[in-house]
């Protein structure tokens, strides 16, 4: 039996989910704020400005009537950016479907919010503005993948996290395939860490990526980059905690160390190549600082996540008096203190220490 499922973002990442329910013979409506992608995707059936040599099928639709995307729907997925996903939010409160409580919510957007008292995690955000019946029933999904690869059915692992076990089978169910391969999990608080945590640590590996690649430091190499892996993980893991992680495994699962592993390793990751384009572009020197860069954000040409939250992780490091060299040592290059080599001196100096 087909269901009605609603996806509120028509960038890569929403296509590809968009494309993997409407496969299994459902009506998915998809709201994009871009009028060319919403016209490309229904009298095309592509999105070729996010989602390139990708044919979708002709149950996925698209709406720049975010309303219409949203009412109605027994399935709700908010693919907005975490820049964006607030206003997004805010813009579908008066849906009836939602404050009736009969729509069942996710979203998979990376990330940290920002609130008045600090940045905050995404579901924890989103239930302040939410009737309070969805409070501990939103659905988190997150784990290593790329749209790209997703839409073009390479196998991939992804979990849904919830507070609500019955809602996370749900959409286990709605989205597993056989080549998209879904899991359960009640550490929502644990997976959401991970998500937003592991970009920060991409754009660290972006830099000694490059740095290997070109020679400006000769003595780094793959165990160089396995070490960084090593201790992004483990800021990783502390942030997880301090934010309220439930679950150990969660770390050691697809959502933690295989969600960092792809992000920072795959050609397709933003994360990792903003980081190159340190090395590569000196794209920092048009910036005067991390806000700078944060308020210019759509000159990059492509999103990295990891700049915000480098910003948050810093905020949330100096509360919980957390030590994270990794992240915060990004967050002081993204804001200028720092250059790269210095950056590296740092991180030499910190490992060595250890």
């Amino acid at each position: 039996m087909s269901s009605k499922i609603g996806v509120l973002g028509a960038g890569a990442w929403g296509t590809a989910i968009a494309k993997v329910i409407a496969e299994k013979n459902n009506d998915v409506l998809i709201w994009s704020f871009e009028t060319d992608v919403r016209d490309d995707i229904n009298n095309n059936g592509t999105n070729t400005r996010y989602l390139p040599d990708v044919k979708l099928p002709k149950t996925l639709k698209a709406t720049s009537n975010i309303e219409e995307a949203a009412e109605g729907k027994q399935f709700l997925i908010y693919a907005s950016p975490s820049l964006f996903l607030l206003d997004t939010l805010k813009k579908t409160l008066s849906v009836n479907s939602i404050r009736e409580g009969e729509t069942i919510i996710a979203v998979i957007t990376k990330g940290f919010l920002p609130n008045e008292n600090g940045p905050r995690l995404i579901i924890e955000t989103m239930e302040d503005y939410l009737p309070g019946f969805f409070r501990e029933s939103l659905v988190y999904i997150s784990g290593p993948s790329h749209a790209e690869e997703v839409s073009r059915g390479k196998v991939t692992g992804l979990i849904a996290a919830s507070e609500s076990p019955k809602n996370s089978i749900r959409f286990r169910d709605l989205l597993n395939s056989p080549r998209l391969l879904v899991y359960s999990s009640l550490d929502v608080r644990g997976v959401q860490a991970a998500a937003a945590a592991k970009n920060v640590i991409a754009i660290a590996f972006g830099i000694l990526d490059s740095m290997k690649s070109f020679g400006k430091i000769d003595m780094f190499g793959d165990g160089t980059e396995s070490l960084l892996l090593a201790a992004g993980l483990n800021e990783i893991q502390q942030l997880g905690k301090a934010l309220g992680a439930t679950h150990p495994e969660t770390f050691t699962s697809i959502s933690g160390i295989g969600d960092l592993d792809v992000t920072c390793r795959s050609i397709y990751g933003r994360n990792r190549r903003f980081g190159r384009e340190i090395i590569e572009k000196n794209i920092l020197q048009n910036y005067k600082n991390i806000d700078d860069l944060l308020s210019r954000i759509g000159e990059i040409g492509y999103l990295p996540e990891g700049i915000a939250a480098a910003k948050y992780t810093q905020i949330i490091a100096e509360k919980y008096k957390l030590k994270l060299p990794v992240s915060l040592g990004i967050c002081r290059l993204l804001n200028r203190e720092l250059d790269p080599h210095e950056f590296c001196k740092n991180l030499l100096a910190g490992w060595d220490n250890t």
